[in-house]
């Protein structure tokens, strides 16, 4: 059996050489891999900051009778609009009218009462010029028409008071707005002690409240160039935009039109509000929605295509074709988004290719031939690397 062992072992290692050989020349003859690149460019952007706002009236009030009775009247729906002035609720007026006229009664009973203590006075005075009747007399005729002076003047207070509530007996919109559910129904007893009838806000304008860091707010104070409580401050504020829960974002812009004076020391931030004209009605009292405020002034970013952004459990990363045309892994930090592209903050500079397609077909390291994205040599891309793929698994 021996010598059949060393008539086998030189075939072997032939065949592996010779293996090894046409793998050599394979692997040298594979054609580059092509990959579609774009350049890092920059571009004038408005820098944005969001954050998380809440919708706030700024007229909301809970609509209360102000005198006790029955609800006679109920003039306004659930969910109604209203003007200003608009009668919403009546209540029965009868036992307040009566009141009324009683008060009216006490006046002209008070009155006459004067007159009678001043004819009293008038007469006892020219008494006493006759020297007919003491002066102790007269004097309790003045005191007398004093205290009448006074009824007739608390006889006028009752009537303004019987008035007043003869007046609140119609209760009426306070400003123009939208109710919200209708509370109580026509009979129901109503006074001052009980709950609110219907609550009614304003819609238009609406205002947003969000909170700025310190080193937020310091930030707007210099790009501003004024401080929060000039005159000046609230006509050269930025704009600030809404994003609805909906992911729409509103045309209409706002402006700031109240920082508060104190930071607070729980969150380290300072409250700001925005006020919108809200012409569609799409900012709600209460609704929490996205703020976003915006820089007066554009400055300079650096932006790639969202498509050459990758992610690993380092973080952000893209593949860059340097100019020997070796890929290079690259960490980069991003900024917010810009339509198409991203904003890199840091890791990258202009003119540096990063690849945004044929990103599965190359790893770091590897030689690469690069097409600019868009151009007419970039569709021939794809078959080649078919045409090489195929090759490579023959």
């Amino acid at each position: 059996m021996l010598p059949c062992f060393r008539t086998v072992k030189p075939f072997l290692v032939a065949t592996v050489l010779a293996a090894g050989a046409v793998s050599a020349s394979a692997q040298d003859g594979a054609p580059t891999v092509k990959v579609s690149v774009a350049a890092a460019y920059t571009e004038d952007l408005i820098d944005e900051v969001s954050f998380i706002g809440r919708g706030e009236a700024i007229d909301k009030v809970d609509i209360v009778a102000r005198v006790n009775g029955f609800l006679q009247d109920v003039m306004v729906g659930d969910g109604q609009a209203v003007a200003e002035g608009d009668l919403l609720f009546r209540i029965e007026p009868d036992a307040y009218q009566a009141t009324l006229e009683a008060r009216k009664a006490d006046l002209a009973r008070a009155e006459a009462s004067l007159e009678l203590a001043g004819i009293e006075l008038t007469r006892k005075q020219e008494l006493v010029n006759r020297q007919a009747s003491p002066q102790s007399e007269a004097d309790v005729a003045r005191a007398n028409e004093k205290v009448a002076e006074a009824e007739v003047q608390a006889a006028q207070a009752a009537i303004r008071a019987a008035e007043l509530d003869v007046s609140y007996t119609e209760i009426s919109a306070p400003f123009p707005g939208r109710i919200g559910a209708v509370e109580r129904s026509v009979g129901d007893i109503v006074g001052p002690n009980t709950p609110a009838l219907v609550t009614l806000v304003r819609e238009q304008p609406m205002e947003v409240v969000f909170s700025l860091s310190e080193k937020q707010y310091v930030a707007l104070l210099e790009q501003i160039g004024t401080h929060a409580t000039d005159e000046a401050f609230h006509e050269r504020t930025p704009d600030v935009f809404v994003t609805l829960p909906n992911g729409n974002r509103l045309e209409e812009a706002g402006r700031v039109v109240f920082i508060d004076n104190r930071i607070d020391p729980t969150t380290g931030t300072i409250a700001l509000r925005a006020r919108f004209e809200n012409e569609g009605r799409f900012i709600l009292d209460g609704s929490f929605i996205d703020v976003t405020i915006q820089a007066m002034e554009p400055s300079q970013k650096l932006l790639i295509p969202l498509a050459a952004v990758q992610r690993d459990q380092r973080g952000d990363f893209a593949l860059i074709v340097k100019p020997d045309q070796l890929v290079e892994q690259r960490y980069i930090t991003l900024g917010r988004q810009h339509e198409t592209s991203v904003v890199v903050a840091d890791g990258m500079q202009e003119g540096e290719m990063v690849i945004v397609e044929g990103l599965q077909r190359v790893r770091p390291g590897v030689s690469v031939e690069s097409v600019l994205a868009g151009s007419p040599a970039e569709g021939s891309a794809p078959a080649e690397d078919g045409q090489s793929d195929t090759s490579a698994t023959e």
